[in-house]
């Protein structure tokens, strides 16, 4: 690649995983990409590579150059990423204003929820992302990170698929509602899937997630991991209740297995999604250390 015709790439697939490339390499790679400024199209994959905040904050200097990126997939898991590398890479996209697809796997990192509530400030200048699919789980952000993600993606006012894999991130209650709260407001989503296993949400932050959701007017398509969790009963019949309200949904999978759901969740469960209009397709997953049976 670094030796090559630099001005006629526009679609290139570079695949460096493990590797052990560092910042050096990292850094090397970015000053070729630079130099690439006719590439509409770019799949990176760099994951277990040690490349760290230096080496990230270095390649997203590089690719800042690349003003006609339209497509791009950068594969960053476990790198020794932190906050700051996340919030670099984050200036680094606001460069980006064609384009329409990306794909970011941060995930098994160190980014926190600063650098989670920094890398969605910078999706936010990306005026014309319409697919977005962010790899964040195992890195800690916790509820304000949930929070703050949600709130910088809903300036990215032309987002219509999302999807987001934010397990094992400890957000709880308050992160899960703010996390719904937040997405509302990207008032052109259509299709979002939501990755939330292991997340220790109980019954309060499941009924948040549900009517925070009901908000997002446009919603036709949803997808919603929550198995493992603590929701109960309660969050069973909330979470139901709430999307009750999305009055568009006419796709639903709830995968909710090992939730401490018994009858009485189901039953709840059963009557909220019941006054789901116009829903035609409906997956769930409800796997209990106990039999559940009820009907729909």
């Amino acid at each position: 690649f670094i030796s090559s015709s630099f001005l006629s790439h526009q679609v290139l697939h570079i695949i460096l995983i493990s590797k052990k490339i560092g910042t050096k390499g990292a850094s090397g790679l970015a000053s070729g990409l630079a130099n690439c400024i006719n590439l509409s199209n770019l799949r990176l994959y760099l994951h277990y590579n040690e490349i760290g905040d230096e080496g990230v904050s270095g390649l997203a200097s590089g690719l800042a150059h690349c003003i006609n990126l339209s497509n791009l997939a950068l594969y960053l898991s476990e790198n020794q990423i932190g906050a700051k590398g996340a919030s670099d890479l984050a200036s680094g996209l606001a460069n980006w204003i064609n384009l329409s697809n990306l794909t970011l796997s941060l995930s098994e990192n160190q980014i926190g929820a600063k650098g989670a509530s920094g890398l969605a400030s910078g999706l936010a200048n990306c005026i014309n992302l319409s697919n977005l699919t962010l790899y964040l789980h195992s890195n800690k952000i916790g509820a304000k990170g949930a929070s703050g993600l949600a709130s910088g993606l809903a300036n990215c006012i032309n987002l219509s698929n999302l999807t987001l894999y934010l397990h094992e991130n400890q957000i709880g209650d308050e992160g899960a509602s703010g996390l719904a709260s937040g997405l509302a407001n990207c008032i052109n989503l259509s299709n979002l899937t939501l990755y939330l296993h292991y997340n220790e949400i109980g019954g309060e932050g499941a009924s948040g997630l549900g009517f925070g959701l009901a908000n997002c007017i446009n919603l036709s398509n949803l997808v919603l991991y929550l198995h493992y969790n603590e929701i109960g009963d309660e969050g069973a019949s909330g979470l139901a209740s709430g999307l009750a309200n999305c009055i568009n949904l006419s796709n639903l999978a709830l995968y909710l297995s090992e939730n401490q759901i018994g009858a009485k969740g189901a039953s709840g469960l059963a009557s909220g999604l019941a006054n789901c209009i116009n829903l035609s397709n409906l997956t769930l997953d409800l796997k209990q250390k106990q039999f559940i049976c009820f009907g729909l």
